[in-house]
């Protein structure tokens, strides 16, 4: 009896202590994978002829291909050479941050030449029949910002939404923006109004890399927030925001806006997996994956590919699964 009246006095004691802090978050590790690991920004498709591509930054935009989604096969670069343009942005002709999508019977490749702590940037786009490396078509400039600009044009990922074609972008320099595309062209609308998704509070507004995706009556607008690119030492992490219109506004489930420093957290760095971000999502089987990057800290922060499965709760939010 005295251990029962203990355990009930126990529990009316457990109702109404003081509200602590929170457990931290625990999110799953990526997907097992072998071959070559080594990746950044990495945009994932499943190609018509089957099998999988990846495209990152590195190289001359560096490709990997896998059949099964869990082996990586090093496949060189999306091109041989750096087109000659390139080299308006930086001395080493090097693209970042590549997306790749298909419409139209054809392959689309996005992607960005500039150099650190610039906004003297383009965003450039290559077409292909097959998606493989070496079939590419570089097509030029489809957007570019200048040191005059309030936005930087880096890190592209393209969106068909309503009927018509879209561009979000962006990296510091007041956050993540969006612009319309002519379907023909594949170049920013003549004149189109740069709208803006996602910013911080405060300088240096470090939020980049968006990845906007429908689903129900929603789109989610997924971008990296923090530290990237410093190893061991990044801090990078997803969020996430979601609005019923492409265009935005972006509120987190508290209904912050993300103009205001809002988003959910989707992923961060946990063990050995380090500043996971510079994401993409794609679609394979009908269901919609999370494609990443992390600093590998057992491996002098290396960084490596991250794939996860997306799952949607019932209210309608991504979780990594």
């Amino acid at each position: 009896m005295r251990l029962r009246v203990t355990t009930v006095l126990a529990a009316v004691l457990l109702a109404f202590a003081p509200a602590t802090a929170s457990a931290t978050p625990v999110y799953p590790d990526p997907q097992p994978v072998t071959g070559q690991q080594i990746i950044h920004d990495p945009t994932v498709i499943r190609l018509k002829s089957g099998g999988y591509a990846a495209y990152s930054t590195g190289g001359v935009i560096g490709t990997r291909l896998s059949k099964d989604r869990v082996h990586w096969d090093d496949a060189g670069n999306a091109f041989a050479t750096p087109p000659s343009w390139w080299y308006e942005y930086n001395d080493t002709g090097d693209p970042w941050a590549p997306d790749i999508s298909y419409r139209g019977g054809r392959y689309w490749l996005y992607y960005a030449v500039s150099s650190w702590g610039t906004n003297h940037s383009a965003i450039g786009f290559a077409t292909s029949p097959s998606g493989l490396p070496g079939t590419w078509t570089d097509h030029g400039k489809a957007f570019t910002s200048e040191r005059t600009d309030d936005y930087n044009a880096i890190d592209p990922a393209l969106i068909r939404a309503q009927g018509r074609l879209w561009m979000s972008f962006g990296s510091y320099w007041t956050g993540i923006r969006m612009v319309e595309l002519d379907p023909r062209t594949g170049r920013a609308v003549p004149g189109a109004e740069v709208h803006h998704l996602a910013t911080r509070p405060d300088a240096p507004y470090a939020v980049e890399g968006p990845s906007i995706v429908r689903h129900g009556r929603y789109y989610y607008l997924f971008a990296s927030y923090d530290t990237c690119c410093a190893g061991v030492n990044s801090t990078y992490k997803i969020r996430v925001g979601r609005s019923t219109s492409v265009t935005g506004p972006y509120v987190d489930r508290q209904g912050r806006p993300m103009l205001e420093g809002g988003g959910d957290l989707v992923l961060e760095g946990h063990g050995r997996y380090v500043g996971t971000g510079g994401e993409s999502v794609f679609r394979d089987r009908g269901r919609d994956w999370l494609a990443y990057h992390y600093y590998d800290a057992e491996d002098d922060g290396v960084p490596k590919l991250g794939l996860n499965r997306l799952d949607w709760t019932r209210d309608g939010w991504p979780t990594v699964a």
